[in-house]
């Protein structure tokens, strides 16, 4: 490692690995992936944009390292979280004959690393794969803890499994290909950290939101490594969320089906249905008397601020109305015998897991947020 590499930790037995965050780790993967090798070789698997990006850096540090590789490029986006992709990659990871003992790569974002996760997780009951994730939303997220999945017709990640990585690669560099709509995508979940169970981090990245956009390296490198301890430290706890990394879902229940609302579509990526549920479940709390007032306008403003969408207002097109969208969160995989679980909070760093909400103070926020 550098001394611009940062190390953590998930401490999960047998099972734990680190998560490497810093500049340039795409260009020495090799080094740090070739200890986990039974035997010399691995596949790649990336979407046509990422490959263009970052595809010939990784496959430099594989060749310096001795390791042969093959790479299959995916469509790119979240229509490819699917079972024809699923089928597509399954089949061509048995035609490289890649074996039980051998080492699948993921590179991309949240889209990659969950498919790629999952067809590692049901090829030959199990091989073993790697996080090497491009985008702030997987390395903050969606790379670290092992669930893995993909869309189906009726809801978002209902076919999954948890299955963790040997490594996870987070190389800050690659944040400066990113679109901003992407990078703001991935800093609904960097906030959501904060929201959670960190006041002091919601305080600092209030502070700091200008210098991580403006893409300050040591200011993004912090808010990566604040946002992968947190989340170690909820997986390690509770790795199949039974209990604690329920919380983890912070506005997701009303994310998941404002993306399903919008075809998981380029309409609302997911760190923007993320971060409009976590400004819902804020004013929910506030309504519901179990949150101050001021805290909700606070996360509101300072999403605003960022230049996320904070409003059902904020997503174009039509959406459903508040029957239809309270019947797509009854798709969310947290639905216990019927009942809807909410994150919601007592104030900002104090969110806690409820299935107590009434549906009709739920409906009423819904039909005064609805877009005239």
């Amino acid at each position: 490692m550098t001394d611009d590499t940062r190390k953590v930790r998930v401490d999960l037995g047998d099972r734990a690995y680190d998560i490497l965050v810093g500049p340039g780790l795409i260009a020495v993967a090799g080094a740090h992936l070739a200890p986990l090798l039974r035997r010399k070789r691995v596949a790649v698997v990336t979407d046509e944009t990422v490959a263009g990006l970052h595809l010939p850096a990784l496959e430099k540090s594989l060749d310096a390292a001795g390791i042969r590789h093959s790479a299959i490029r995916l469509p790119a986006g979240e229509s490819t979280k699917s079972f024809a992709q699923l089928e597509k990659l399954t089949e061509w990871l048995l035609g490289e004959e890649i074996e039980r003992g051998d080492l699948v790569i993921a590179l991309g974002g949240g889209v990659i690393g969950d498919l790629t996760g999952f067809a590692a997780a049901i090829l030959r009951r199990g091989i073993d794969f790697a996080q090497i994730p491009t985008t702030l939303l997987s390395q903050v997220d969606s790379s670290v803890g092992g669930k893995t999945g993909i869309n189906t017709k009726h809801g978002k990640n209902l076919a999954g499994a948890f299955h963790q990585p040997r490594l996870v690669l987070a190389d800050t560099d690659a944040l400066a290909t990113l679109p901003m709509r992407e990078f703001l995508a991935g800093y609904a979940e960097v906030v959501k950290y904060g929201l959670i169970g960190d006041r002091d981090f919601f305080d600092w990245l209030e502070a700091n939101l200008d210098r991580l956009k403006e893409g300050d390296v040591e200011t993004r490198i912090r808010a990566i490594v604040k946002s992968c301890e947190a989340k170690a430290a909820t997986v390690a706890a509770d790795e199949r969320e039974s209990g604690v990394r329920a919380l983890l879902n912070l506005g997701h229940t009303f994310g998941h089906a404002l993306e399903a609302a919008t075809g998981f579509s380029s309409r609302l990526v997911h760190g923007e249905g993320v971060a409009v549920g976590m400004a819902l479940a804020f004013e929910l709390s506030a309504r519901l008397g179990l949150c101050p007032g001021q805290d909700a306008v606070r996360v509101r403003q300072h999403l605003a601020r960022a230049g996320l969408p904070c409003s059902l207002a904020d997503i174009p097109g039509t959406l459903p109305d508040a029957d239809g969208l309270i019947a797509l969160m009854g798709q969310d995989k947290k639905v216990l015998d019927g009942k809807l679980t909410f994150i919601l909070a007592h104030g900002i760093g104090d969110a806690f897991v409820t299935r107590d909400v009434d549906p009709g103070k739920l409906r009423a926020l819904l039909r005064e947020r609805e877009p005239a």
